[in-house]
């Protein structure tokens, strides 16, 4: 399937190529023993010479896995490139039709991302252009971008900072002249157990009454003093890597992608996304920001189900938790979706 593809590729470009030729008046011709024999004629086109020998209609034809280059702009406003793999597609309306062109679907994203900032209104154009270079045998287009979205993270507490890559996958379609945006980022965080922290501070009393049980007074040098020793933290609750994926649709009004506002306001609400930077006071930190934020993975599906119902730009949303249990060699999982009247 791969040389198929290949050879459509190189054999549609130089047709293209020479069709240009032609309008100019020119004709590319070699010669062999004094005879003149067009290129075009050494370089046959199947998707558009032989009829299919199973006709139908195709829901989506193209190409996937495409490597690019993105065009994104930082937060301070400077233009930043970063590799990217692409889907792209279209649909087969035409059954008599034996196949598309994938090469016009490869140079309209190479032409329009190669030097372009990635916007929404770039998306809609290259989605535009698919069905333009397939008019004659499509109506709706396709395209998937796939790419870490690099931010720069301060530290909780010193003055350090570190980069951070989330994985972030674009999904857009234009059916019917009508364009639909969906926008999927994955966020990492810590999680610690609610119920065993319970059990901790249990067994925690437990270890002061068996070492203060036989006095009715003590000091609060006492207390304090004996709180910092390892026999009185003799539990603590058990927390892991967590992961958040959350897929939103944008509404059909929303200028461009919100990818890094969205993963900003998400993780201010998690409150425990995981650090690149850590000094001892960014630990300590990050350890007292865990104990005020205890979550089973039902408490954070619904902490980011209620701030998704209240952001602006999002017409419906899809949000998947796992919890990577350090407890079990299972995980545990929670699913939202926007609530609908």
């Amino acid at each position: 399937m791969k040389d198929v593809c290949m050879f459509e590729f190189v054999s549609d470009a130089l047709n293209l190529k020479q069709m240009g030729a032609a309008d100019q008046g020119t004709q590319s011709v070699m010669s062999t023993d004094s005879r003149a024999v067009s290129t075009a004629s050494l370089l046959p086109d199947v998707a558009n010479e032989l009829l299919p020998t199973a006709g139908g209609t195709l829901e989506r034809v193209g190409m996937s896995g495409v490597e690019l280059v993105l065009r994104l702009r930082d937060a301070s406003g400077e233009i930043f490139r970063t590799p990217a793999r692409a889907d792209a597609a279209v649909s087969l309306d035409d059954e008599n039709v034996k196949g598309i062109h994938m090469s016009r679907l490869f140079l309209s994203l190479n032409n329009r991302l190669a030097d372009t900032e990635l916007t929404l209104p770039v998306v809609n154009d290259i989605l535009k252009d698919f069905i333009r270079t397939h008019q004659d045998m499509s109506s709706s287009s396709y395209l998937t971008l796939t790419y870490e979205h690099s931010l720069k993270r301060p530290a909780l507490l010193s003055d350090h900072a570190g980069w951070r890559a989330y994985p972030v996958k674009i999904q857009s379609a234009c059916q019917q002249g009508v364009f639909r945006h969906q926008l999927q980022i994955r966020l990492t965080y810590s999680s610690t157990c609610p119920c065993s922290a319970a059990l901790s501070r249990q067994l925690i009393q437990q270890a002061f009454e068996n070492r203060f049980g036989d006095r009715s007074e003590l000091t609060h040098d006492e207390i304090v003093q004996w709180l910092g020793t390892p026999e009185a933290i003799l539990a603590v609750p058990h927390s892991q890597r967590s992961h958040a994926d959350v897929c939103v649709e944008l509404e059909s009004d929303v200028d461009d992608f919100p990818i890094a506002a969205l993963i900003d306001y998400l993780e201010r609400v998690i409150a425990t996304p995981v650090q690149t930077a850590v000094k001892r006071q960014d630990e300590q930190e990050f350890a007292r920001l865990n104990g005020a934020n205890l979550m089973f993975c039902e408490d954070a599906a619904r902490k980011l189900k209620g701030a998704l119902e209240h952001y602006a730009g999002i017409k419906d949303f899809r949000v998947e938790i796992n919890h990577l249990e350090s407890l079990h060699p299972h995980d545990a999982s929670a699913v939202a979706i926007k609530n609908r009247s």
